[in-house]
């Protein structure tokens, strides 16, 4: 562990620089930015705290999509002193949990306070960096040492990717790809509700001043940010990775949403330096409204699902096939296959026979910017797609490949899920309804409901579900055999009017305690 005597010595060069000559990925170290020749003492030190499966680079070396990051930059030539902090992420091992790296934070924290005599410091995180801050200044106490925090583009309320990766469908191709490490895991919308009651009923909470940004731009054509803002569009604008209602808090002041950013150049000097730079000159929390004047409460999360979803293994040289009904034609369609290897054969064939054999692949990042991280994606988009049962084949070369399929179409009677992020096992239920109007719920349904535990282990006999009228459908979820997060795939089968089965898919996590 370094004292702050030896990481005081370790100083970046400026401008974008990309390996300081002592730059350290040891969890747990920390070092400062060059002095500026214009340092204004008067200013609080800005430390910085990266994303999952980020490090200190992520604040002044390239990034996924936007070159290098003169986020450093920009507060040198600023006149801050600038602080960058290694988490556990920054092993290259995958990513921890916001209590994890909060812990680590919460000690340096301390130490860099220190280092200048006590003073306090403001933060800016990316991402699951807010997370990460909260678990550090509120559960674990280093509220002392900070002033302000700014979170930028922070799924502080969690992202349905987290719920996608962690489903059902996804388990086989997360397990070869080791994408279902604890980091993913947390930031599930059950896993996050949990944070949020823990977080926002507690005193420390209102100690420090939280400021929240960010974008709605889904990032480059076929990048695994615009096929993840694809997935989410379901929920809501999104910067590709997480939803805006996500990325604010109760007691915070959203500075902005700006549609020019995405999840990766919402982190980058040029783009927000400017913006927020105001708000880092001093580091005051006074004007912060109390816990009793602003109560934490749970709400029923209600989200439109319009997706089929699948997944499963893929065998060497076998051919395997997966309908895709569609209800009525529809004007756009998107299929998107994610896959261990890039080697596999996918065929899209129509109800009429014709085959579309061209999927653009590309490859998602192992760094920041994916929940699959290092998956290879296959997508089509198709126009004018014409009602009936589509095919989807797939063969692979490898010994061994799993799939995961999310199929977006326009859909008139999309299904929408009315269910908490966090319940008592007594109140462990969940409403599905039709839309206004809809014909989807008047005709007999069938339900196949999946409930996993965070080890992806099935929970049997995984609850029922209850008619109410002819648009709602009531459901009872089982009893769970210790508090937790659990991931609950719903698959809703209907007949339509020519006799056609078909299936929407529903993903969500939820926290039941015991």
């Amino acid at each position: 562990m370094n004292s702050p005597s030896k990481t005081s010595a370790a100083e970046i060069e400026p401008y974008g620089k990309l390996k300081p000559p002592s730059e350290s990925f040891t969890p747990g170290d920390w070092f400062l930015g060059s002095t500026p020749p214009n340092y204004d003492s008067n200013k609080p030190p800005i430390v910085f705290v990266q994303g999952k499966n980020g490090s200190s680079t992520s604040w002044y070396g390239e990034t996924e999509y936007h070159g290098i990051n003169d986020m450093y930059t920009k507060a040198y030539e600023a006149g801050y002193q600038t602080v960058f902090v290694q988490l556990y992420d920054a092993a290259g091992n995958g990513s921890s949990s916001q209590y994890k790296n909060g812990r680590l934070l919460a000690t340096k924290l301390a130490q860099i306070s220190a280092h200048f005599g006590g003073k306090k410091v403001n933060i800016i995180a990316h991402s699951k960096g807010g997370p990460d801050t909260q678990a550090a200044l509120v559960t674990y106490g280093a509220h002392p040492y900070v002033g302000r925090v700014i979170t930028l583009a922070s799924p502080h309320h969690g992202s349905n990717l987290a719920d996608l990766a962690n489903s059902w469908y996804a388990g086989w191709l997360a397990s070869l790809l080791g994408a279902n490490d604890e980091g993913t895991a947390s930031l599930q919308i059950g896993q996050m509700a949990e944070f949020r009651s823990v977080i926002d009923n507690h005193a420390n909470s209102r100690k420090n001043k939280y400021y929240t940004l960010t974008g709605t731009n889904q990032g480059p054509a076929l990048s695994a940010l615009s096929i993840g803002g694809l997935y989410l569009s379901s929920y809501g604008s999104n910067d590709g990775l997480v939803n805006e209602w996500s990325s604010k808090l109760p007691y915070g002041t959203h500075l902005f949403t700006d549609s020019k950013y995405d999840h990766d150049n919402i982190r980058t000097g040029s783009a927000v330096f400017s913006r927020i730079e105001p708000y880092l000159r001093s580091s005051s929390t006074a004007g912060i409204a109390s816990l009793s004047e602003q109560p934490a409460k749970e709400e029923i999360i209600s989200t439109t699902h319009n997706q089929i979803i699948h997944g499963g293994p893929l065998q060497s040289n076998n051919w395997i096939e997966q309908p895709i009904p569609l209800n009525e034609s529809t004007k756009d369609g998107e299929v998107t296959i994610y896959t261990a290897t890039a080697d596999v054969d996918i065929e899209l064939i129509s109800p009429s026979g014709v085959v579309y054999p061209t999927f653009q692949v590309s490859q998602a990042s192992k760094e920041e910017m994916s929940f699959l991280a290092g998956a290879h994606i296959h997508t089509l988009k198709q126009t004018n797609m014409e009602s009936g049962n589509w095919i989807i084949r797939m063969k692979i070369k490898a010994q061994q490949d799993a799939y995961l399929l999310t199929a977006k179409v326009d859909d008139k009677e999309p299904l929408v899920l009315e269910m908490p992020g966090k319940v008592k096992q007594n109140d462990a239920q969940f409403v599905l309804k039709s839309p206004v109007k809809s014909n989807l719920l008047t005709n007999p349904l069938t339900f196949d409901v999946h409930l996993t535990d965070e080890e992806g282990v099935e929970i049997k006999n995984s609850g029922s579900l209850n008619k109410v009228n002819s648009g709602t459908y009531f459901g009872n979820l089982p009893d769970v055999p210790k508090s937790g997060t659990y991931n609950l795939t719903i698959v809703v089968k209907e007949k339509n009017m020519t006799g056609q089965m078909v299936n929407r898919t529903i993903v969500r996590s939820i926290y039941i305690n015991k």
